[in-house]
């Protein structure tokens, strides 16, 4: 029979030996815990396309820096659109449909790390049809239908190619920037807002995060004591003072969010407030933070949608959707009328009177 001092020996042998084998699940099997690209079943060779939906679109192959290539959507507008529930727009006839494109935004959508472009269809709907906005739809190498492996050096490098493509695009080129993120997509917005300060006009921010070795903790309980280990950074908290202060920037938190707790975009906004202070102060001196204001304030336009920035310097907001989770904050009330307001306030008279919820 084995004594107490063996058993307690192999006590600490099998904690030892689980604690390494996470270890080395977390620092060598990330990027699939990271970027599961096939999850769900199918997202690497099934992947709906936008004439599904009725819209009109350009499968653009984009090539990266370093020779991966990615299979994108791209959507751009006309004068005219036969689609359900389109926004229409007066046009003087002798404007031409380059014209007209040239005159809207582009946004660049960026999708969290599950599924592919695909699944995200429904929402560039209604960037293109209710708010009348170009939308290029970025597919991640290694995902989709796109060629490579995803990795955070790799998916930098796939944001960069895209917003080089749209920048020295003669018709896209001429209208405002907009980088619009859902989780993981908000961080790959950030990072290149940060490295391209001049190029872009805006960023919308849907439940991201600081970082991810902050993120691990509460996304992989087991794996928090080895969060060091984490390699794929994403870094966004250091990086947010590195955007302009000028540069407006929507928030979009999902209250109920089982995958970033709030703190994490309650954080980023934070970051986001102090680079404006500091800016509106003229010292690098930290003033006094924006404000948030309760579901009580006159900003508010949907019941349990709070506007968060109520100060009127300030170009950027947040807005917290009592209901919202991880992957349902984009269908809760007011999102969209929130994004459009979001728009209209960059000079849009089109968002304005969009008729979006």
């Amino acid at each position: 029979m084995p004594s107490l001092e063996d058993i307690a020996r192999g006590t600490v042998a099998a904690t030892a030996g689980l604690s390494t084998v996470a270890a080395g699940l977390l620092y060598y099997g990330q990027n699939y815990l990271i970027y599961p690209s096939a999850f769900p079943p199918g997202s690497r060779t099934e992947v709906p396309t936008p004439d599904q939906y009725g819209l009109p679109y350009h499968a653009l192959e984009l090539n990266t820096p370093d020779n991966v290539k990615l299979q994108c959507y791209l959507l751009v507008q006309t004068k005219e659109l036969s689609l359900l529930g389109v926004t229409s727009i007066p046009v003087n006839p002798e404007t031409t449909d380059d014209d007209f494109a040239a005159s809207r935004p582009t946004v660049i959508m960026f999708h969290g790390n599950g599924g592919n472009i695909g699944h995200r269809i429904p929402l560039a709907r209604v960037f293109f049809a209710k708010l009348r906005c170009n939308v290029l739809m970025v597919s991640y190498r290694g995902y989709g239908l796109s060629e490579g492996s995803p990795s955070e050096k790799g998916l930098k490098q796939d944001a960069q190619a895209a917003l080089d493509y749209v920048k020295s695009h003669p018709i896209l080129s001429k209208g405002p920037t907009i980088l619009y993120g859902q989780s993981i997509g908000g961080a790959v917005a950030i990072d290149l807002a940060s490295r391209n300060p001049a190029s872009i006009d805006a960023l919308i921010l849907e439940n991201t995060f600081l970082s991810l070795p902050r993120l691990v903790p509460s996304a992989i309980p087991a794996l928090g004591p080895f969060a060091f280990l984490c390699h794929q950074k994403w870094d966004s908290a250091s990086k947010i003072h590195l955007i302009p202060p000028s540069t407006p920037i929507l928030m979009l938190s999902g209250k109920m969010d089982e995958v970033v707790p709030r703190e994490h975009m309650l954080g980023l906004w934070e970051l986001v407030q102090q680079r404006e202070s500091m800016a509106s102060t003229g010292t690098g001196m930290k003033s006094s933070p924006l404000r948030r204001s309760s579901s009580s304030s006159k900003e508010t336009s949907t019941e349990g949608v709070p506007a968060a920035a109520i100060d009127p310097r300030s170009p950027s907001k947040f807005l917290e959707f009592e209901h919202g989770t991880h992957n349902d904050t984009c269908v809760q009330p007011g999102y969209w009328s929130a994004v459009a307001e979001f728009i209209a306030s960059l000079g849009d008279p089109v968002a304005v009177s969009s008729d979006v919820s």
